[in-house]
């Protein structure tokens, strides 16, 4: 068996990465130890990388068909790991997860309509919301207990005619929750209830941890079935951000053959051969790779928990059941969100995500990323320790 590297450090500076190629124009320095941006700093696994150069080799790059092995690597992923049997009528390549979300908003939505969101959550959904003349309805996850729950009744409450949509961040970002079965069923009967299509952002799904599993969307009952899309991807699981390749799947005939037209007439639902080359590539060989990856990040949580638990007990953290993100609490600091972002920058050094982007409900949190080697996160955490030292 191959016994994967992580410990590896790559240097990214002036490669092109966002993580450090634009910390000077999101964070005024080029100094900072950067775990913000939500992709890993792990080498990807040589299977992937040697069908990229396969591709290379042969030196041409001329128009790709939809290769059929591409969709059986899809599927056979899907199925072994989620435990969802998907044909290929419900399937189609998209140019990324969030791409396909303004897709649903422009083909389900009319301007001025509502989509709700569930904050503190991935701030795109906001952003792209409101690019394109929505008006986005907060349904805020309730804190209590040191969990997060989702707001079932208030989402009723919220409800008016002309809400549309529904986006539903499965697994959470940036709190990692895995939502349960039981959760997933009533919301979809409140959707499908009150006519509001949810979108399903499962771009995590396969980074579910600590003995915790995903549970797509459309599979908790008949209603989430045909009232739902879900965008799946290898991108986050197998650090792939830089090649697109995401996926929608649509059980419902009506909203596929709307959906799925758009995609078509815009020539959207054509992937490039690195695209298909490296998610056949992930799938047919990836599942060792990603076992030691997960191992590896549930490694690195620890590290973070036991670690604000005897030298910064007064930032804790929240336990994520999924995926490389921790969101940290650091209210008891009692600093405005302005000193907070100060402290990480300026003392700590640190290039973290302002929890304030995520919704209100996220001031006085820092989302952090811990998918890096180790050596990295306790340098940038004895960092954070001696900047609260030194006042």
């Amino acid at each position: 068996m191959v016994q994967y590297n992580f410990d590896e450090k790559i240097e990214r500076k002036g490669t092109g990465a966002l993580k450090t190629d634009a910390l000077q124009e999101r964070f005024g320095k080029t100094d900072l130890i950067s775990l913000w941006v939500a992709d890993m700093d792990f080498r990807c696994g040589d299977f992937i990388i040697d069908a990229l150069i396969d591709c290379c080799k042969q030196g041409i790059f001329g128009y790709t068909i939809f290769p059929e092995k591409y969709f059986l690597s899809v599927k056979d992923w899907i199925l072994e790991h989620h435990h969802w049997l998907i044909e290929r009528e419900w399937f189609s390549f998209i140019p990324g997860v969030m791409k396909g979300i303004a897709f649903a908003i422009i083909n389900f939505t009319n301007p001025k309509d509502k989509v709700i969101i569930q904050p503190p959550v991935y701030y795109p959904f906001r952003l792209v919301t409101q690019m394109h003349n929505r008006q986005v309805v907060n349904n805020p996850l309730i804190e209590e207990d040191g969990k997060y729950r989702m707001d079932l009744d208030g989402l009723r409450k919220i409800i008016d005619k002309n809400c549309r949509l529904l986006i539903l961040s499965n697994p959470h970002n940036p709190i990692g929750i895995s939502w349960k079965q039981e959760i997933l069923e009533e919301l979809a009967e409140i959707c499908f209830e009150k006519n509001i299509l949810v979108i399903s952002d499962e771009i995590h799904s396969d980074m579910a941890i600590f003995g915790h599993r995903h549970t797509p969307f459309a599979l908790v009952s008949k209603h989430a079935e045909q009232n739902s899309i879900t965008f799946m991807a290898p991108t986050k699981t197998f650090n792939l951000a830089g090649i697109v390749s995401s996926y929608a799947i649509v059980l419902n005939k009506e909203v596929r053959n709307i959906f799925y037209s758009f995609l078509r007439a815009c020539g959207l639902d054509e992937g490039t051969i690195f695209s298909y080359s490296a998610t056949q590539a992930a799938y047919v060989n990836g599942s060792e790779w990603k076992r030691q990856m997960l191992q590896y990040i549930e490694n690195n949580i620890r590290i973070v928990d036991s670690f604000l638990k005897k030298y910064i007990p007064i930032v804790k953290m929240f336990m994520p059941e999924a995926s490389f993100l921790v969101w940290l609490d650091c209210r008891e600091l009692r600093l405005s969100q302005k000193e907070l972002n100060n402290l990480f920058i300026e003392k700590a050094n640190l290039a973290l995500n302002d929890g304030e982007v995520f919704g209100k409900e996220g001031i006085g949190f820092m989302r952090m990323n811990v998918g890096c080697p180790q050596s990295i996160l306790i340098e940038a955490l004895n960092n954070l320790k001696n900047a609260l030292k030194s006042g």
